[in-house]
């Protein structure tokens, strides 16, 4: 089970590298046009700046779950310093753990949130509905959990 969780995680884990790659270029060309239009012919893209901000969101929060894959997320860690090997098991664990929990929870506040934003039916640029574009927010806190879920399983075992 947990090889196989490994081999898709990886898998997933190239997908978020590439997607994070190809929507940092375009958010960077993008703003750059802007930029240009404005400066030099008083104009500018009237969906620009919204999908600027939405790519925002994308490259951060796929960046939170490439953080988590890799263990480079966000964590304070004073306590490890002083306990002996063995315990630091166990604080990983409760961390790890801790994390699955929260994670879940988010996970659930994101699917709620993205089900309000599609029943209200709010649009974004260029007609797209506004909940499509936020269903990164489950998916991506919905990744994490399941990366902290594993994550302290094998911790623990």
């Amino acid at each position: 089970m947990m090889h196989r969780w490994e081999r898709v995680d990886e898998i997933v884990g190239r997908l978020e590298q590439t997607l994070v790659s190809i929507l940092l270029s375009v958010m960077i060309i993008i703003a750059f046009l802007q930029i240009v239009l404005r400066n030099l012919f008083a104009t500018g893209l009237t969906w620009g700046d919204p999908l600027v901000r939405n790519l925002v969101l994308w490259v951060g929060f796929i960046g939170a779950a490439i953080a988590t894959r890799e263990g480079k997320h966000i964590s304070i860690d004073v306590v490890s310093q002083w306990v002996p090997p063995r315990r630091k098991i166990v604080i990983e664990v409760i961390i790890n753990l801790s994390s699955f929990i929260i994670c879940g929870l988010l996970t659930f506040a994101a699917v709620k949130f993205v089900r309000n934003e599609a029943l209200m039916g709010s649009v974004t640029f260029r007609g797209i509905s506004s909940w499509i574009l936020e269903l990164i927010l489950p998916i991506t806190f919905g990744l994490m959990t399941l990366r902290y879920g594993f994550r302290s399983l094998k911790t623990f075992l």
